[in-house]
């Protein structure tokens, strides 16, 4: 068989299958248990990082790894949240231009971080301090901390979503830098995710 077939890649593997199920809910005019999956993928490809780092690994399943991570991601945090705003109503011809612009802009960081990434590991050994430009993994907050907000915005709410997926798209290309979390900042995002789960669950 060929790929690497390790524990080091489960959570990857794990997000992936959230975000396509997520992906099938929506389509299926389930948003709520998508934006659920969405939260799944992101809390998974939060420590999959930490995983992978406690097993010495060659450099082959280190870029076996990262591609993977990437390819994952686009599909969890580029589809998933434009599946979710078709579901919800973004339907005419200027919120398509959004659904397709969002994607294309999450392809473009994706490949991007893998360039410079391994660029930066030929050169240095040193961990990451900063990503360049938002991370699409930030997908997994914004959306499910947006999404909320339903029941409060009545019908501005499909419109609220469509300027929330086109302003995320162009911070995933724009050029500035932002601080990489350490594990305290994780724990943090991990009980934002929880609180935004309930009011996911509850409504708001």
């Amino acid at each position: 068989m060929i790929g690497y077939y390790n524990y080091t890649v489960v959570l990857t593997y794990l997000s992936l299958v959230s975000g396509i199920f997520g992906i099938i809910q929506a389509a299926s005019g389930q948003p709520t248990t998508a934006v659920i999956c969405l939260m799944i993928s992101g809390l998974c490809d939060m420590f999959d990082g930490q995983v992978a780092r406690t097993r010495k690994r060659t450099e082959s399943e280190k870029k076996f790894g990262i591609q993977i991570d990437s390819l994952a991601d686009l599909v969890c945090f580029g589809v998933l949240p434009v599946v979710i705003g078709f579901t919800l109503g973004m339907k005419t011809w200027y919120y398509e231009g959004i659904l397709l612009f969002f994607p294309l802009a999450a392809l473009i960081r994706l490949a991007y971080f893998n360039v410079s990434e391994e660029e930066r590991q030929q050169c240095c050994n040193e961990k990451r301090k900063h990503y360049e430009g938002l991370p699409v993994t930030n997908a997994a907050i914004i959306f499910p901390f947006v999404y909320c907000f339903r029941r409060l915005a009545g019908e501005s709410f499909v419109l609220i979503f469509a300027l929330v997926l086109l302003l995320t798209g162009i911070l995933f290309i724009i050029r500035f830098h932002i601080k990489k979390p350490g594990l305290k900042g994780m724990l943090f995002f991990v009980t934002i995710g929880a609180v935004l789960l309930f009011f996911v669950l509850r409504g708001f």
